[in-house]
Parts: structure tokens; sequence; C-alpha cells
């Protein structure tokens, strides 16, 4: 289930790509199936352990290129590890919210990608998260839980201050958003006949992209879409 797309990021074979916070890979193994050198950066260890795993059995199955070393990283968004201009792109998809310094994760991201690079952020919508928090505490207090839920030129404003310009942006995830509202209505760590139907009609959307689930949420996307993508330029150089 990718929130980024790829094609709006335009993401090429041998493009250096950061995928900060990169949690399962999801976003990682989409950017290795186009041919990026990628490097994915996590504070979880057994996050990233699961992310090789599955890079190699990739590997394995002819899916991808065998990367030249490891493609996981752990490190800290506040301290990237990596000289200024040192990627082409970089998604933080579902990041900033769990980061109480966001201005530095930000500064960071902005440190890192090179003149004329792209990147993608995206962060809980607003209207869909507010109805999260206030039906369930432990839906974002949590160690590691949301810190915050922004509002969209908040958001925009803090990037345009570190010095990204902002191309576009769409919302993602329709479908999602009335799956958590039932989550957090009937507890987040229960489960009920509900939420476990729920939770297969999206598994067999991500899975069999049936048109009929897939056109509902593209339309829905502007409503219900439960995250708020953002696509942004840092400027300079000629390319």
């Amino acid at each position: 289930m990718l929130t980024v797309d790829f094609d709006r990021l335009g993401v090429v074979p041998g493009h250096a790509l950061l995928d900060l916070g990169c949690g399962t890979g999801r976003h990682t193994f989409e950017a290795l199936r186009r041919g990026a050198d990628v490097v994915a950066l996590d504070q979880s260890a057994e996050d990233l352990k699961g992310v090789e795993a599955m890079v190699a059995a990739m590997v394995e199955a002819g899916e991808v290129i065998a990367p030249d070393g490891p493609v996981t990283l752990r490190a800290d968004a506040l301290a990237l590890p990596f000289p200024d201009d040192s990627f082409d792109r970089v998604i933080a998809s579902e990041v900033l919210e769990h980061i109480p310094d966001d201005g530095a994760a930000i500064a960071e991201i902005f440190r890192v990608v090179r003149p004329r690079g792209l990147v993608a952020v995206s962060v809980p919508r607003r209207w869909p998260e507010r109805i999260c928090w206030a039906l369930s505490d432990a839906y974002h207090e949590v160690q590691g839980g949301h810190v915050r839920i922004y509002r969209g030129h908040q958001l925009i404003s803090a990037l345009e201050t570190a010095g990204l310009e902002p191309l576009s942006s769409h919302y993602a995830h329709a479908l999602h958003s009335p799956y958590w509202w039932l989550k957090c209505a009937s507890g987040v760590e229960r489960e009920n006949s509900l939420t476990r139907g729920y939770h297969k009609l999206l598994v067999w959307d991500m899975t069999r992209r049936p048109w009929l689930t897939q056109t509902a949420e593209r339309l829905l996307n502007p409503v219900l879409g439960k995250s708020l993508v953002l696509y942004l330029r840092k400027p300079g150089g000629t390319g």
C-alpha cells in the first residue's frame, strides 16, 4: 500500500533515494523496483531486519537487482549521517507526526536532498485524525505515537521555512479512515467481527486491486483521504 505517488516523485533508475522512517519498507520496495539506490532508515531494528529479509527475497525472485550492500540503516532523523546534498529523492511518509522536534527533522531533510531534488512528505489528514484522537486515547498515547495533528497550511509553512518549494499535493487512503474510526471506537487493541471484516476488505483491495474499490477510493480521497501527501523541491542547481 503506497502513500506516495512515485510517478509524481519522478523516481528513475540510478536515483539516490532516502526512505526516512521506512517502517516495514513499502516505499523502499517500490523504489528498488524502479531501479533507485535506496537507503531505508529507521530507529526500529526489528522493522529494519524485516526490510532486509524482504529485499533478499525480492532479489532471489528476480524482482530487483541485488544492492551492493545493506539497504537499511538504523539512525536518528534529527541527525542524519549523510553529507549535504546526498540524495536525489527523499520520502518521509507518516513520520513527522511522531517527532517532537519536527522542525529539526525537516531541516535535515532539506540538508541531505540535492538542489533540484524532490521530497515527498505525508502526514495524517487533520479531520480524520481528530476523530481518531477523540474516540481513543490509546490510538495516539503510546510510546512512539503521534504527538501532533497537522493543519495542512502549517505543515506547508514549516517546509517552506526550511527552504523547500511546494509543487503539488493530494490525499490518499480514503477507505482506511472508516477502518480506523471503527478500531478507535471499539478499542485499538481489540478485534471484533466488524473490524476483522473491514480489514479483510482492505487486504483484498491491496492484493487484488479490484476496479470497484480502486475507483471508490480514488473518488473518495478528496473527501475521506486519511493521509495528506505533499511534493516539494529543493531550489538551486541547474538540472
